[in-house]
Order: C-alpha cells, then sequence, then structure tokens
C-alpha cells in the first residue's frame, strides 16, 4: 500500500505587521509544518506501520520550504517530493485549483492507493484542494475524516459535519481522504529521526518532469489587494461597589433588549 500525503508549510501572522504590497512582510511571519497536514501524515504512518507500505509526501514550493519537508520526514515519511516550477512563483495565490492540476501530474507518476490531505491549511484555510484534486482522479472521496478504517478495496470513514454531527461511510478506493484534527495524536520526532530526516534526498520535480504546461496555471483566483481592517470597539468600565457595579449593568441589560 501507498500512500501519498500532501504537505504544506503554513505561515503565522505575528499580532503586529506590516504589509508589504500584497503580501505580509517576511520580518512578521514563521513557519512550520500545517497543522492538518501533521495529522494527516501521522494517521498514514500508522497505517503504513499496522499492515505495511510506503508513505510518500508531496509539497509544492520553492527550496525555502525544504524544513518544512524534513520535519514530516523525521515524523515517518519514508520519502519526499517537492514540486515547482517559476510560474507558480508568479502567482498572487496558489489557489486550490491550480495545487490540484500539479498534484495529478504526482498522482500519475506515484500511482498511489489512497491520498490524504489535511482539511485545510492554517493560513489560506480554502479546506478545498483535497475535493479539486480527487474532481481531477474521478476518484471517490471523503471530507472531514476522524475516523478511518481500511480493508483491501473499501475505506471506511467517519466524517465530521456540522451541528456536533457524524456521518459513518465507506469509500471505494481509491480515494483522496481530508484528515480532520484529532483524529491520532501527532507523534514527536526523536533526535535520531531528525538527524535521519537532515540527510534524506528531497526528489524535486519540475513541470517539464511532470509533464505539465502552461494550462496547469490558470489560477481561479487572484489577489488584488491587503490590508488590516478598521477594528472599532468600545468597552464600558463600571466602577464602584459590587452593588452599584450591578445596578448599572442591569440598566445597561434593560436598556439594550437583552432579557426581552
Amino acid at each position: 500500500m501507498k500512500i501519498l500525503v500532501t504537505v504544506t508549510e503554513a505561515a503565522t501572522v505575528d499580532t503586529v505587521f506590516e504589509i508589504d504590497g500584497l503580501d505580509i512582510d517576511d520580518r512578521y511571519l514563521s513557519t512550520d509544518l500545517n497543522e492538518w497536514d501533521a495529522y494527516a501524515l501521522e494517521e498514514a504512518v500508522q497505517l503504513a506501520e499496522a499492515e505495511g507500505g510506503e508513505v510518500v509526501t508531496v509539497t509544492i514550493g520553492s527550496d525555502g520550504v525544504e524544513e518544512t519537508i524534513r520535519q514530516a520526514l523525521a515524523k515517518g515519511a519514508d520519502r519526499a517530493i517537492r514540486v515547482w516550477d517559476e510560474r507558480l512563483a508568479a502567482l498572487s495565490v496558489l489557489d486550490p485549483l491550480t495545487k490540484a492540476a500539479v498534484l495529478e501530474a504526482v498522482v500519475a507518476d506515484e500511482q498511489p492507493d489512497l491520498v490524504f490531505t489535511g482539511v485545510q491549511s492554517a493560513d489560506d484555510s480554502f479546506g478545498a484542494t483535497g475535493v479539486a484534486l480527487a474532481s481531477r482522479l474521478d476518484w471517490a472521496w471523503g471530507t472531514i475524516v476522524n475516523d478511518l478504517q481500511l480493508d483491501s478495496t473499501v475505506a471506511h470513514v467517519t466524517r465530521e459535519l456540522e451541528g456536533n454531527l457524524e456521518e459513518l461511510t465507506d469509500i471505494q478506493r481509491p480515494a483522496v481522504l481530508t484528515i480532520q484534527t484529532g483524529i491520532n495524536e501527532p507523534r514527536f520526532a526523536s533526535l535520531r529521526d531528525i538527524t535521519r530526516a537532515q540527510q534524506a534526498d528531497i526528489a524535486v520535480e519540475s513541470f517539464a518532469e511532470l509533464g505539465l504546461d502552461d494550462d496547469a496555471v490558470v489560477p481561479s483566483i487572484e489577489r488584488t489587494d491587503l490590508y488590516e481592517p478598521d477594528t472599532d470597539g468600545e468597552a464600558t468600565i463600571f466602577e464602584g461597589s459590587p452593588d452599584e457595579t450591578a445596578a448599572e449593568l442591569a440598566a445597561v441589560v434593560e436598556e439594550t433588549g437583552v432579557t426581552r
């Protein structure tokens, strides 16, 4: 069994930051392995350990993301692929449809039995790459998976729905599954695993090597502006004894109609 896991480097913005054109100034950003992808990776590694198989990660990004890829290798991935092309660098947003087109080519090369993605990335939060990829592959798919059991042809999944509901369903393999946080407990990498990951080779694939042309980069989203929204707020501080402040608060509640 081979499981392909998409791994994304997610950015976190400092509380105080500056905007540089259409991006946050790099000085105010920190990056790490995307939280949802860490759970997807752990689920794949546990399945491979239990049933035998290979876990391969794929990341779309420049060479600056390789330290994040090595985190995934240290946490149990067997191999890692990084895809990059200068045509991607020209995009204002790496949108889900473009990601899906690139990942489709990797799936064609690797021929995995399953593809795991995180439900979303912590920075963009599109939550659409997995389903877009399944559509291009014409594979079955399941989203927001928080429990998973496999047999030879079917993935038995529990999906998290709105309203604190869950859905149990069977999905024919091959399939794309988007994995929810909490499905497992991602492992900490040992020093030995970290050292091994630092020495591991990361396969770098270009558009030419994957057989992709300009049609793979037809963005569905364009970033036209980036700004920090105005924040307006009012706070009323009641001073005095508990009896005095309670009376004032009760008057405000009555005045605003909260009790009605």
